[in-house]
């Protein structure tokens, strides 16, 4: 990996670009007064940013799914209150500018196994942006001189992701190309294959996101899912790095935030107990990879025990540590600083082939999926054989061929997506329909689940004009009821 000096000195010279910017380096005129980035600076950043704006939605649609829970009663996000994310809002839109910036620069340079990687990010940060906001600025967004955008609706911003990733594994198989990523390219080091197997599971996601539609092809989607991940060795994913705090694993700084009392990273009754065996009788082996168990002798009836917090609740008369199941320091989604962090993986690729084969009436090739989306996530979490095969055998999960529905999917899906995005699309879609899941306590939709999120407060104060009249009730295109 190359050394974290290089991540400083891409964030230094992006700090001369601006959101849209048209202007380009020339080396003719003053090397000491750059008016863009260069090209790898452009990489190392947007490799980077695509991976932290995974986590910064992650970290609000994690408590819309119930993967967490505030510590703290009635807490904004947890309760699905009228929050600004203007900072995410914003995060987004940096990195989707930077990655227009790269593109055009590739495309002048004749380097299209940069623009390549570069059309993949754009169409994954849309796909965040879009998801978490619905209709959003996008045809007028990055104009210098457009202040205040006007917004395009979602749907022909999904038509958009879909032409960047065909454009992408296009310019990815190009035979030339005048220049490549190499250690600039902080997620796949430069190689292309793995761009474009990416592309296609990119391709297979957003496909399957029309489940509810009359646009859906599963065909399609099982199209894509066989060009991209072979194994979970190919995943799409990013290693941090030990120092700075800034460029550490987030997850793992909020399990190092939470073991110095700074609070966060609580995971949800919901999730917990689909782990713990309360919810189906079965013992999810993979909850010790993911949290800890209950170890304050002051309530030796609880030790050895994995108990939740009901959002909206928070922890009541529980202690600040040592009875609730956390995000802990150690587990596997915050084993080190430098813990690589997911943002499409082969084990979510098997269950949306698993959901695409159901939908086709191939109920053996959906199982086999299904069953192999649970043994690879189990896998690459760590958990040895013999435990794998236990739960294997058990009747709620071993369901057999002809029982395996989408309710299955979906459940197992859960747990193989903890912390990601993709788990609030999956919950929308499905809507909500996990076992035993309740809307929040003191629901600030009166016990109606969010579908998208408010618009930041910098859109209502500066573009008002343009922000669609809705509510958080209010879907995303695909999200039929």
């Amino acid at each position: 990996m190359i050394q974290f000096i290089k991540i400083i000195l891409g964030l230094g010279l992006l700090a001369f670009i601006g959101v849209g910017c048209n202007d380009y380096l020339d080396i003719n005129d003053d090397p000491n007064n750059p008016t863009s980035a260069p090209i790898e600076g452009l990489m190392i950043n947007t490799t980077f940013e695509t991976t932290r704006n995974t986590q910064r939605v992650g970290s609000t649609t994690s408590f819309f799914v119930q993967h967490f829970a505030s510590p703290n009663a009635s807490t904004g996000t947890d309760i699905h209150d009228a929050v600004s994310y203007g900072g995410t809002w914003s995060n987004l839109y940096f990195n989707i500018g930077d990655l227009v910036t790269l593109i055009d620069q590739a495309e002048e340079l004749g380097a299209p196994h940069y623009s390549g990687p570069a059309r993949i990010m754009k169409a994954y940060n849309l796909s965040l942006l879009v998801n978490m906001f619905g209709d959003v600025p996008y045809t007028d967004a990055f104009s210098s001189e457009i202040l205040q955008p006007a917004y395009d609706d979602s749907e022909s911003i999904y038509q958009e992701i879909q032409a960047l990733i065909s454009d992408g594994i296009t310019d990815l198989s190009a035979e030339e190309s005048a220049a490549a990523p190499g250690n600039d390219d902080f997620i796949f080091g430069g190689d292309l294959e793995s761009w474009t197997r990416t592309a296609y599971a990119l391709r297979a996601r957003i496909l399957n996101h029309y489940s509810k539609t009359g646009n859906y092809d599963p065909a399609a989607v099982l199209v894509a899912v066989e060009n991209a991940f072979s194994n979970s060795d190919e995943d799409f994913e990013m290693s941090f790095f030990a120092s700075p705090i800034a460029a550490q694993n987030q997850w793992y700084r909020t399990a190092v935030l939470n073991a110095g009392l700074n609070l966060g990273g609580w995971l949800s009754t919901q999730v917990v107990d689909q782990l713990n065996g309360n919810t189906f009788g079965v013992v999810d082996p993979r909850i010790e990879f993911i949290t800890q168990p209950a170890s304050d002798t002051s309530f030796a009836e609880l030790v050895g025990q994995y108990i939740g917090t009901r959002n909206g609740a928070g922890r009541g008369d529980a202690p600040e540590q040592g009875v609730r199941a956390v995000l802990a320091v150690g587990s596997y989604y915050a084993l080190s600083s430098t813990q690589p962090l997911e943002m499409i993986t082969y084990s979510e690729l098997k269950f949306i082939e698993a959901e695409a084969a159901i939908a086709q009436g191939n109920r053996d090739r959906a199982y086999s999926a299904y069953e192999e989306g649970i043994r690879s996530h189990m896998e690459k979490l760590g958990v040895d054989s013999e435990a794998i095969d236990a739960y294997w055998s058990q009747p709620s999960v071993s369901v057999g061929m002809a029982n395996l529905s989408v309710n299955e999917i979906m459940k197992e899906k859960y747990i193989a997506t903890f912390l990601n995005p993709e788990t609030w699309n999956d919950a929308r879609r499905f809507d909500y329909q996990y076992e035993g899941f309740q809307a929040p306590v003191n629901s600030a939709l009166g016990g109606e689940m969010i579908r998208l999120v408010r618009y930041p407060d910098s859109e209502l104060q500066r573009n008002q004009a343009n922000v669609p009249d809705r509510t958080m009730l209010d879907r995303v295109f695909w999200d039929l009821p």
